[in-house]
């Protein structure tokens, strides 16, 4: 059995923080590479690359270019391992499944249009378990019945 992993577990993998013990126990229970959209490939990508530029502005925020380089390579090693898989997904479908459970869930629980494709593109995939350190999200994807450990 394997799980989705959204962005939010793939950085506490790639750069200390609170979270990233944690991060560790919840993937080292998988024996299969845990798998990953492009779309949460290149979030990660996207929000590390802002940091460094947000640090080259102002030293207070973000992080320097050094270690988004590193996180940056880390998940490349990651992926090349075998700890994380980005297998190919129909992604009309996945935006049709996202728009079922925006419909369905988001005027009442307020999920973010990210959040909704990342569940929806676990669920394409057939996948059982979906980890994330996002509440919301959290919620969204029990309530779609994907299993979320904890």
């Amino acid at each position: 059995m394997s799980a989705f992993a959204d962005t939010s577990i793939v950085c506490a993998l790639t750069r200390l923080q609170d979270s990233t013990a944690h991060a560790y126990s919840l993937v080292s229970h998988f024996k299969e590479s845990i798998h990953l959209s492009a779309l949460v490939v290149f979030e990660f990508r996207q929000s590390v690359r802002l940091q460094a530029f947000r640090f080259s502005k102002d030293r207070s925020q973000g992080f320097p270019k050094k270690i988004a380089d590193e996180m940056l390579d880390q998940l490349d090693e990651n992926i090349v391992n075998g700890v994380f898989v980005v297998p190919p997904v129909d992604w009309m479908d996945v935006y049709s499944l996202a728009e079922r459970l925006s419909l369905k869930h988001t005027f009442h629980n307020g999920h973010r249009t990210l959040d909704v494709i990342h569940v929806a593109t676990a669920k394409h995939l057939q996948l059982k378990t979906f980890l994330t350190f996002d509440q919301n999200q959290r919620a969204l994807a029990k309530k779609e019945g994907l299993r979320i450990p904890s």
